[in-house]
């Protein structure tokens, strides 16, 4: 499907969500692109890994989606495609910011990177998980106590620490109640932003099967953002490589890991250690950038 298909055009068939050639630079800058022409696609049920170093561009694609780039910034360019199954294929660029708030957790829902810095530290983590549900679905008293508990159950923590503060949870558990808050509403589509970097493996696989449950149980599309390949393994469907920006390879994720084509995909593998530690690890060489530059 042509990635500049118009909304009019676009059935059932279409994907969950839809970039088509989204740019973003800062505001008094415009010329300078932080994201350049980026576009991908994601299907319900079906999980996108954005994969690229620190700085590439990963996390501010996602918060163009959810419309949540910071007042520096702008969308020079492109389509946000959604295809909700109540209101139809909506651009979410072309979005008032009202519009906007009755999508973000409903239909819509994002883990941010780092839990801490997320959850309102004067706050129960039950009423933070509850914000949402009375706000999108107008649950209060008695239901809204229930839901809390239940999603607490989902996620694996005891419906007692409702009332607990985030100080008093540990790094995985605060990150569980991130993921309790971003499914609270069974929306369409999950942006997971690095959600397991700061996380021991063992809490780490722990979360990424419970990511992959929710996402079956649910049938929900994941945009899953990370630099670890060996989570890229695990759960993803479909893999998008950036660098600087830019898209410079996208596939099935046989495809992409298992024969990659671009010279940055296949350097950002060679960094990937091995389980027995006897792969000599080498550093990115840049020196096809600089021929491509030169061409």
């Amino acid at each position: 499907m042509p990635a500049d298909l118009q909304t009019d055009q676009l059935n059932e068939a279409t994907p969950l969500l839809q970039l088509s050639h989204v740019s973003i630079s800062p505001k008094k800058i415009p010329t300078r692109l932080l994201v350049n022409d980026v576009s991908f696609s994601i299907d319900a049920g079906k999980t996108t890994c954005v994969v690229g170093e620190s700085g590439s561009g990963k996390s501010l694609t996602a918060l163009s989606i959810m419309g949540l780039l910071s007042k520096q910034l702008q969308l020079n360019t492109g389509k946000v495609l959604f295809n909700d199954t109540n209101d139809g294929v909506q651009d979410l660029t072309m979005l008032n910011e009202a519009s906007l708030q009755k999508i973000r957790g409903a239909k819509i829902a994002m883990i941010f990177q780092e839990p801490m810095t997320s959850l309102n530290p004067v706050l129960t983590v039950g009423y933070q998980i509850g914000e949402s549900l009375t706000t999108h679905l107008g649950l209060k008293g008695e239901r809204l106590k229930t839901k809390i508990a239940s999603l607490l159950e989902m996620v694996g923590i005891p419906p007692s620490r409702a009332n607990s503060y985030p100080d008093e949870l540990s790094g995985g558990q605060r990150q569980r109640v991130m993921i309790a808050m971003s499914i609270a509403c069974e929306p369409r589509l999950l942006i997971a932003d690095e959600p397991t970097t700061a996380l021991d493996v063992t809490v780490q696989a722990q979360i990424l099967k419970l990511l992959d449950d929710l996402k079956t149980r649910m049938n929900m599309g994941m945009l899953f953002i990370t630099h670890d390949f060996g989570v890229v393994a695990d759960i993803a469907d479909h893999v998008v490589v950036m660098f600087r920006g830019e898209v410079v390879e996208s596939g099935a994720k046989e495809q992409v890991l298992g024969n990659p084509q671009h010279p940055y995909t296949k350097a950002l593998l060679a960094c990937v250690p091995d389980a027995e530690g006897k792969k000599a690890l080498k550093p990115i060489d840049y020196a096809w950038l600089k021929q491509e530059q030169v061409a």
